[in-house]
């Protein structure tokens, strides 16, 4: 045992050595000291974590195989539309009475363990429905996995970020989720190459089985290896119960710095909203659905893979300018969409502008993660960040719900009116950015 722990010791050290660029090597301002003497071994931990979950995330996207495997098993067609809502939605609305539970926790990272068991539980349910199931039992069941994954990511949200901000001193957030992302989107790479190969029906709906139960083991690697991270105890003060924590909501009325962040925030959920109708507008314009999804994971998985990193050493410098500058090229893209699409349909017909538009998008939207998750865990510390996480997944949570009604307009104006409407409520957030406080 002891040799696995140097072992694992000397390994952290090279591996943030590498990825980071501390000058001075001891940049633990906002940490313990036992945390800052173990923080090259927590880094690698929640580096290696992060990497499975977001690899499993990239195998069973709501937007992609989720969607196409509710297809396969012929799922009425209101499951589709549930799928993205319930997922996100589900994981954010209940984070205010979660926080009220975790912040009662001395240690946080078992949090994070149960999530992940969790997760793990229901993508392997997935992946035996879609093998297994058909027409409107597989709907509902996949429908109610989806709930069950939802609300345990919900717990592991909340978790993460208060065991990040234990664990990795302020300058190395930012990098940190930056890498996980940039690793899986690698791997995501290869996985959308695999989609655009051609099969029959069955052979369809066995791979997208296989896709779910493996992204499911992924989620029991990620528990594995994140109960060796080396959390202190503490921080457990002022513990509340559920109406207490309903009470909390006033920060959104006091806390005038946290209220702009969350009013941001809800403006950049345009870089979320706007994927579905890129995909919808391809494939009413081009056609061949079964490439096009190889296509877009692609295409998104590249994006993480060459934005991430870059997006992680920006976000360490000034969250607050990855934010804006995401924001920027998310409306940039989109307007440019629609106006293409009311101006110069043969462009919309090639095969190649809208996976790109969709890569253009994705590495927007890649940094409107980086950036808001190392905003919001710099903006506080302690037992106040983790009330500034879920509230503001939980207010999030329930706009996603409203805002993304914005598909309702689709008859009216299509799917490239839709895309040019969000990239406004961008150009909203980049100016409502500019207003927040640095937090670096």
């Amino acid at each position: 045992m002891p040799a696995i722990k140097q072992t694992l010791s000397e390994v952290g050290e090279t591996v943030y050595a590498t990825l980071t660029d501390e000058d001075d090597g001891r940049i633990c301002d906002d940490i313990d000291e036992a945390a800052c003497r173990e923080r090259p071994v927590s880094f690698l931990l929640i580096l290696v974590s992060s990497f499975f979950t977001k690899l499993g995330d990239a195998l069973s996207s709501p937007k992609t195989t989720l969607a196409w495997a509710a297809t396969a098993v012929g799922a009425p067609a209101f499951v589709l539309g549930f799928l993205v809502p319930i997922r996100e939605s589900g994981s954010m609305v209940p984070q205010l009475f979660i926080g009220s539970y975790v912040r009662q926790l001395a240690l946080r990272k078992w949090v994070w363990v149960a999530g992940s068991l969790a997760q793990f539980l229901a993508v392997v349910g997935m992946g035996l429905v879609v093998l297994w199931l058909e027409g409107g039992v597989a709907g509902w069941a996949l429908l109610g996995l989806v709930t069950l994954f939802s609300l345990a990511r919900g717990f592991c949200s909340v978790a993460s970020k208060d065991v990040m901000g234990k664990t990795i001193p302020k300058p190395k957030r930012g990098q940190l989720t930056g890498w996980s992302a940039s690793l899986a989107g690698a791997v995501s790479i290869g996985v959308g190459i695999v989609l655009m190969m051609p099969n029959d029906g069955r052979l369809a709906t066995t791979l997208l089985s296989l896709l779910l139960l493996c992204a499911g083991v992924l989620w029991l690697l990620a528990a594995l290896v994140y109960a060796q991270v080396p959390e202190q105890p503490g921080a457990t003060d002022g513990a509340r119960n559920a109406v207490e924590a309903l009470r909390q909501l006033r920060l959104l009325a006091t806390d005038r710095p946290f209220r702009r962040f969350v009013m941001t925030r809800a403006l950049l959920m345009c870089s979320a909203l706007s994927a579905p109708f890129y995909v919808a507008l391809a494939q009413q314009e081009v056609g061949s659905p079964a490439w096009l999804l190889g296509a877009f994971v692609a295409a998104a998985g590249i994006a993480s893979l060459v934005s991430a990193p870059l997006w992680g050493r920006f976000a360490d410098r000034s969250s607050k300018s990855v934010m804006v500058t995401a924001a920027l090229i998310t409306s940039g893209i989109g307007i440019l969409t629609a106006l293409a699409a009311a101006f110069a349909e043969s462009l919309m017909a090639t095969a190649w502008y809208l996976p790109l538009a969709y890569f253009v998008l994705s590495t927007a939207h890649s940094g409107v993660r980086v950036g808001r998750k190392t905003y919001v865990v710099n903006l506080a510390t302690g037992n106040r960040r983790t009330d500034y996480v879920a509230i503001s997944n939980s207010v999030i949570g329930v706009l996603l719900l409203v805002v993304g009604t914005a598909g309702l307009l689709t008859p009216l104006i299509g799917h490239a009116g839709v895309i040019g409407l969000l990239a406004l409520m961008g150009l909203a957030g980049a100016a409502l950015g500019l207003t927040l406080p640095q937090t670096e």
